[in-house]
């Protein structure tokens, strides 16, 4: 992606792989080897996401489903899990359910930021009460949307002020996060200053998240400097960790290796080594590594490194790592790089490794290569019947010619 002249990299936050099964637990099935997984999303915020798109794509009824399942988790999505649950009821033309998801939430949460967007909601349902709204509900929100994208193409002075007062307003949250995007389309000093105030929390939780994803997008100095002092001014960990990723997203290397290097909360330093690997800054994770002292977090820079294709420095590390479980993950992690040197390495590390444990991690990460010569030439060298019997359950699920020949080589 290429914004304003930046060019970005694909962002996948990935983690090490995990363990690969044994053949006796995959009953003689033919598998492929495990990728690594997205570093896991909090089970409500996952839920919440679900909720969301089902509300984009009208599945409502799917929607109150995923809701109350954030609901009964008692998460700090709780209150806007509420709100978009009486939203989808409404839509359904379910209007007494709705109100009372509306007044739950004014009840259970009077001080949220959602209150201001339910009592608003609250009002529309009122006056809709008893007619047939589900489709004109709708219509009246495209048709405002429609309305809007036209004015901006055609008078954007005149459409700036309007986009102002409904970000402010009574329109519902789904309007005001398009009007929100079609704002994002501007680049006048004006629209900038407006998204900046919705970051700094003058909206909703949902919406602010928005801003800060549209401001990194934007890319800029006085955006770059928006998200900094949003950073510094709250405590809320999802709006920290948006923000890193809108820096990671406007390129802004030198904020995210300040974050890496001074925030007190290792998940937040983890987070911010992560997306440096996404830009490809090698040298600052080379560097952070030899600082850092948290293992999780550098478990996230070996991560890091190899979305960043940097396999000299994961070599290094598999190599004199002194912590054991650090060693396997720069390990298994130089199993996802096929590049000829990483597999040198492994073989290497796998002829002087002085336990078993690191000897496994080699033999997971050459099947995650699905290098089944490197392989086939290690079992043909071991001595050890055990792990000469772990590289052959690896070799036994790979469709691979080498692994078939060395199999039907066995079987004389």
């Amino acid at each position: 992606m290429i914004i304003r002249g930046i060019v970005i990299p694909l962002a996948f936050t990935l983690a090490a792989a995990a363990s690969i099964p044994s053949a006796a637990a995959q009953d003689d099935k033919r598998v492929r080897p495990r990728v690594p997984a997205p570093v896991r999303v909090d089970r409500e915020q996952g839920l919440y996401n679900q909720g969301r798109r089902a509300i984009e794509q009208n599945r409502y009824d799917r929607a109150v489903e995923l809701f109350d399942q954030v609901i009964a988790g008692k998460s700090n999505l709780t209150d806007a899990a509420m709100y978009w649950k009486a939203y989808s009821l409404a839509k359904m033309a379910r209007m007494a359910d709705a109100l009372t998801a509306v007044g739950d939430l004014q009840k259970q949460f009077a001080d949220s930021r959602w209150i201001k967007d339910a009592r608003a909601l609250e009002v529309e349902i009122r006056q809709a009460s008893g007619q047939p709204v589900a489709a004109d509900f709708q219509n009246d929100e495209e048709l405002k949307l429609l309305a809007l994208r036209g004015l901006m193409q055609t008078q954007p002075d005149t459409a700036l002020p309007i986009i102002e007062k409904m970000l402010q307003g009574t329109d519902t949250p789904r309007v005001k996060e398009r009007a929100l995007f079609v704002l994002s389309q501007s680049g006048s000093p004006r629209a900038r200053d407006i998204i900046v105030g919705l970051a700094r929390g003058n909206a909703n939780p949902d919406l602010q998240l928005a801003a800060i994803r549209y401001l990194g997008m934007m890319g800029g100095v006085q955006g770059r400097q928006a998200l900094e002092e949003v950073y510094r001014s709250t405590n809320d960990v999802a709006v920290k960790r948006a923000i890193l990723r809108g820096y990671m997203v406007s390129g802004a290397r030198d904020r995210l290796l300040a974050v890496a290097k001074s925030e007190t909360a290792a998940d937040l330093r983890g987070e911010a080594v992560q997306q440096l690997g996404a830009l490809g800054a090698t040298t600052e994770l080379e560097e952070l590594y030899r600082s850092e002292s948290s293992p999780e977090v550098k478990r996230r820079i070996i991560q890091g490194m190899m979305i960043a294709g940097r396999s000299e420095a994961l070599i290094t590390i598999a190599k004199t790592e002194s912590d054991p479980e650090l060693r396997r993950v720069a390990i298994r992690n130089l199993g996802m790089n096929r590049r000829t040197d990483s597999t040198e390495a492994l073989t290497a590390i796998y002829a002087s490794a002085g336990s078993d444990d690191i000897r496994r991690s080699v033999i997971e990460a050459l099947f995650i290569q699905q290098n089944a010569k490197a392989l086939v030439d290690l079992a043909r060298a071991e001595k050890s019947a055990e792990m000469r019997k772990a590289i052959v359950q690896r070799l036994s699920v790979m469709r691979s010619p080498e692994a078939t020949a060395y199999l039907m080589e066995l079987l004389k």
